[in-house]
C-alpha cells in the first residue's frame, strides 16, 4: 500500500489475501494452485509486479472471481499509485523550489512569473530540463569551475539556476572547435580591451572567444549566489558566464581572466569541480596577467599611491586605472575609500 496526502493505492494483492484468509489457504498452497513460484506470488500480493491477464485468468480459476474483476483492480491500483507518486514528488519538489530564487529568475524573464508553488515547480522542471527537481542534487553541470565568495545551500541553488541560464544562452551561439593554443595567443589582445568601453569590447570579445571555441554569456547577478563567474564544458563548446550588475571594471576583468585560467590549466571537466588549489592558481593568473608581477613590484617599491601616480602606472602597463586601484585596495596598500573615482563601472546588458 502506498499513500500520499490525498490518495491511497491498494494493490490487488490485498483482496487476494482476504480471499485466502476466508478459505484458510496458505500462500504456499495458493502458489501451487496458481502454478507460480512463492516468490512471484509474494511480489504480486505486495504490488511489486503487474497483475497480467494471464494471472487474472488463473485467479478466476483458483478463487472464482472473474478475470475482469482482477484486471479492474490492477488498473485502479496503477492509476492511484501514479497519483500518489506524483503528489509525493510534487511535495518534495516544492520544498526544493523554495530554495531556488524563483522571484529573481522571473524578474529577469528566465521563468514565467507565477505564485502557485505547483506552477513554479512545473516551470522549474522545464527550465532545468529535469523530470523532478530532486534530480538537481546530482551533477547537472559536472566539472564546473566558478568564482564565488561564499558557500551555502542557497548559493548552490542560485549557482545552478544561473549556470543553467548560461548554458541555455550559449546554445544559441555559434563557436568554432575548442582551441586552447589560440586562446593563449589572444590573451594579450583581450588584456588590451580593459581600456575600452563595454559597447566596444563586448562584441569584439564575444567574437574572439567564439573563434577559440568559447561562448561568453553576460548575465544578471542572482542574489545570494556570491557568484562572479563560472566556466564549464557543454557539448562541443566551453561556456563562460560572467555576472553584470553595474560591476566595477577591475572585478569584471579579474573574473574574466580567472575563468580563462581555469580553461588554460584544464580545471574544467573534473567531476568534483575545482579545488581550493585550482581557485588560488586562477587568482594568481588573473592578478599577474592584468598587472605583470615584476612591473607591479617596481611600482610598489616607490610607495607613491597618489591618483596621478596610479594613472601614470596604468598608462605605462596599458590597463584601466581602476584595475590598479582595485588591487591596491584588496592588498591593503590604500584604503577602500581612496581613488574610487578612477574606477569605471560597467553596465552590460545580460
Amino acid at each position: 500500500m502506498e499513500r500520499s496526502h490525498s490518495f491511497i493505492a491498494t494493490p490487488p494483492g490485498a483482496t487476494i489475501k482476504e480471499q485466502l484468509l476466508e478459505r484458510g489457504m496458505s500462500q504456499k498452497e495458493f502458489a501451487a494452485r496458481m502454478g507460480m513460484s512463492e516468490k512471484h506470488i509474494s511480489r504480486l500480493m505486495n504490488g511489486e509486479v503487474h497483475l497480467t491477464m494471464d494471472a487474472a485468468v488463473r485467479l478466476e480459476m483458483v478463487l472464482g472471481l472473474p478475470a475482469q474483476f482482477w484486471c479492474n483492480l490492477e488498473a485502479i491500483y496503477r492509476e492511484k499509485l501514479l497519483k500518489v507518486q506524483e503528489e509525493n514528488t510534487m511535495e518534495e519538489d516544492i520544498a526544493i523550489a523554495k530554495k531556488i530564487p524563483y522571484k529573481e529568475m522571473a524578474k529577469h524573464g528566465w521563468v514565467e512569473d507565477v505564485s502557485a508553488w505547483t506552477d513554479r515547480v512545473l516551470n522549474l522542471r522545464k527550465y532545468f530540463e529535469v523530470a523532478q527537481l530532486s534530480f538537481l542534487q546530482g551533477p547537472l553541470i559536472p566539472g564546473i569551475a566558478c568564482r564565488k565568495l561564499g558557500v551555502t545551500e542557497k548559493s548552490d541553488f542560485a549557482l545552478i539556476a544561473w549556470a543553467q541560464k548560461a548554458k541555455l544562452e550559449a546554445r544559441k551561439m555559434e563557436t568554432r572547435p575548442i582551441d586552447i593554443a589560440l586562446l593563449l595567443e589572444r590573451v594579450p589582445q583581450i588584456r588590451k580591451m580593459t581600456t575600452m568601453n563595454p559597447s566596444e569590447f563586448c562584441p569584439k570579445l564575444t567574437i574572439l572567444l567564439a573563434e577559440c571555441g568559447i561562448a561568453i554569456v553576460f548575465l544578471p547577478h542572482i542574489g545570494g549566489s556570491f557568484l562572479h563567474g563560472a566556466t564549464f564544458l557543454d557539448r562541443n563548446k566551453i561556456v563562460v558566464g560572467l555576472t553584470v550588475r553595474g560591476k566595477d571594471a577591475d572585478k569584471f576583468w579579474f573574473s574574466l581572466f580567472h575563468e580563462i585560467a581555469h580553461i588554460i590549466y584544464g580545471h574544467i571537466g573534473n567531476a568534483e569541480g575545482t579545488t581550493e588549489k585550482d581557485e588560488k592558481c586562477a587568482d594568481e593568473y588573473a592578478k599577474n596577467t592584468l598587472i605583470p608581477e615584476e612591473q607591479y613590484d617596481t611600482f610598489l617599491r616607490r610607495h607613491e599611491f597618489s591618483k596621478e601616480s596610479i594613472q601614470e602606472f596604468s598608462c605605462y602597463v596599458g590597463i584601466d586605472s581602476g584595475i590598479v586601484v582595485g588591487r591596491l585596495q584588496r592588498e591593503g596598500y590604500i584604503q577602500y575609500n581612496w581613488h574610487n573615482d578612477l574606477k569605471t563601472k560597467y553596465m552590460i546588458s545580460g
